[in-house]
Parts: C-alpha cells; structure tokens; sequence
C-alpha cells in the first residue's frame, strides 16, 4: 500500500486513494475530498504547461504534520494527501486529499483546511510557462 502523505512526479488514482481511506476504518461515515487539476488559462493568458518543484524532505515532512494536525484537530479517522512534482499539462491532476470522519462535516472542514494550510506552509512551488514566457506564481489559498 502507498504511504498516506506523498509526493510523487507520476499521476495517482483517485480511486485507489479513497480505497485506501476507506480501509482504515469501518467508522467512516463521511469523506471530503479535493482533486486540484492545472488550468489551462491563468490571469488572462494561455498556460501551456505547469512546473511544480518542491523542497523534497522539507516539503514531505511539512505535509506529515499537517496530516498529523488534521487528525488531531478535526478528528479525523484518517487522512490523504498526494502532490505531483515536475511538468504537468492542462487538465492534469496536481493535489488530491481525502479525509475520513465519522461525520462529514469535520471530513469536508479537515479537507478544506488542509488544502488552505498546505498553500502557505509547504514548500512547493509552481511555475507557468506561457507563449509570454515563465513566471513563478505566488502561493495564494
């Protein structure tokens, strides 16, 4: 089985993710979920590809205590978080969390959480590359 918290330059299934989620507990009664996909258009330009480059043990380790914190704060049965690294084309999938509760809203609170926390706190960065040139994009929620 995959590690709960990764970052990969491969795609990932959605599917298998919240497979893996729901086999940790039978207590589940709500999962959030959030696919982040690349956008072809951006601040009024076309973007014909996006390049993610991460701090690697920095970044991974930040995501485990956001996971961690998660768990903690929402009490969640488990959680998931997936974030691609490399070149990535329009409509392809970038950032995936699932998270599991016995209860949907602290599944959908931990999940818009994480992903909020994770644009400020995790160092990935993402660069556009446009007919115009390349521009680093400033993390934002």
């Amino acid at each position: 089985m995959k590690e709960a918290v990764r970052i990969q330059t491969e795609d990932f299934s959605q599917d298998e993710e919240i497979a893996a989620l729901k086999g940790s507990s039978r207590r589940m009664g709500g999962i959030g979920t959030f696919l982040g996909c690349a956008r072809d258009f951006s601040e009024g330009r076309a973007v014909e590809q996006i390049s993610f480059d991460a701090y690697g043990s920095m970044a991974l380790s930040e995501m485990q205590k956001l996971r961690t914190d998660a768990i903690e704060r929402f009490c969640l049965l488990d959680a998931r978080i997936v974030h691609r690294v490399g070149t990535v084309g329009g409509g392809d999938n970038i950032v995936f969390i699932a998270t599991g509760a016995e209860h949907r809203v602290a599944a959908l609170e931990a999940c818009r959480w994480i992903i909020d926390e994770l644009k400020q706190r995790v160092p990935i960065w993402k660069k556009e590359v446009t007919p115009q040139g390349d521009s680093w994009v400033v993390p934002h929620p």
